[in-house]
């Protein structure tokens, strides 16, 4: 079984369903409101476990009802969160989402997630020592990213940095890595690159191996001095994005060891399951669901 650590957010989703996005200063009716759990690290924690996975996480939740509803919720699905923590006298972090054909727009409330430390890092590093990979991404505080890249440096286990959101990052974590994994924009935006610049040849740019996303495109690699290649996306009727590129990272880190190539093919199929249902968590595939999704996909 493959063993992953997350070190990450842990939010309540509140999404509402609407037939268009509202513009500034405008009201519009909605069709429906749900509350689901999320934030990208709980969000990689429950699709690692749903694949197969055994799944430890790292993050803070506040001491609201959220916070033991969210805690609650990765138990159920199998997580150890021996080392999420309950933050007193703060709210659980949340993510306000809006979902209009098939497309999302997102404000994000870090609250509790803005307190995951270093130290709390450093106490789970017998389980990042145990770990086949790391996934990690910066919707938490820098420095307890700097400790997570660090400590698995030190341990020998392969981090996957998903750079969100976007932001310039030091060379040295780069150099840390063994993949990241932005869209066009975020690689740009981590290099310090104009947006415009190709998406291949900011790959090529990169002091690291790149797993890039481009949506219903698929995903391009490079691994070490390779040249980028291409993972062609598969073709599903869209309900919603949220949380697709939470799965691919996921997936990514599941199958890793089958091999790149797999790994990523594998990682698009789970992602397009995922795209195809409503709710971040909730759309997450079981295993035998990307295999029968692969077979009928060739």
């Amino acid at each position: 079984m493959t063993r992953i650590v997350v070190v990450g957010s842990i939010n309540m989703d509140l999404v509402t369903l609407a037939p268009r996005f509202a513009g500034p200063g405008e009201t519009i009716t909605g069709d429906r409101f749900l509350t689901i759990p999320g934030g990208k690290g709980a969000n990689q924690a429950v699709a690692a476990a749903r694949l197969g996975a055994q799944v430890a996480m790292v993050g803070s939740v506040g001491d609201d009802a959220f916070g033991q509803s969210l805690y609650d919720g990765l138990k159920a699905e199998g997580v150890d969160v021996s080392h999420v923590t309950r933050v007193e006298g703060i709210g659980s972090g949340t993510a306000s989402i809006t979902v209009a054909g098939g497309e999302n727009a997102i404000v994000v409330i870090p609250a509790a997630n803005g307190r995951v430390t270093p130290a709390q890092v450093e106490a789970a590093r017998g389980v990042i020592r145990g770990a086949d990979a790391v996934l990690v991404q910066l919707e938490i505080p820098l420095d307890a990213v700097d400790a997570t890249l660090r400590i698995a440096q030190e341990e020998g286990v392969p981090v996957i940095l998903n750079p969100a959101p976007a932001q310039k990052l030091p060379l040295a974590w780069l150099e840390r890595v063994r993949f990241i994994t932005p869209n066009q924009h975020e690689l740009a935006m981590v290099l310090g690159a104009p947006a415009d610049t190709d998406f291949r040849e900011l790959m090529r740019q990169a002091p690291c191996p790149v797993v890039l996303t481009r949506g219903e495109d698929g995903a391009w690699f490079r691994d070490k001095d390779d040249e980028p290649r291409h993972q062609a996306g598969f073709k599903v009727d869209a309900v919603d994005s949220t949380g697709a590129g939470d799965t691919f990272n996921a997936a990514l880190a599941v199958y890793l060891a089958e091999g790149l190539d797999v790994a990523v093919r594998k990682a698009c199929a789970t992602a397009a399951i995922a795209v195809s249902r409503l709710g971040a968590q909730g759309g997450m595939p079981r295993a035998d669901e990307v295999a029968a999704f692969l077979e009928s996909h060739p």
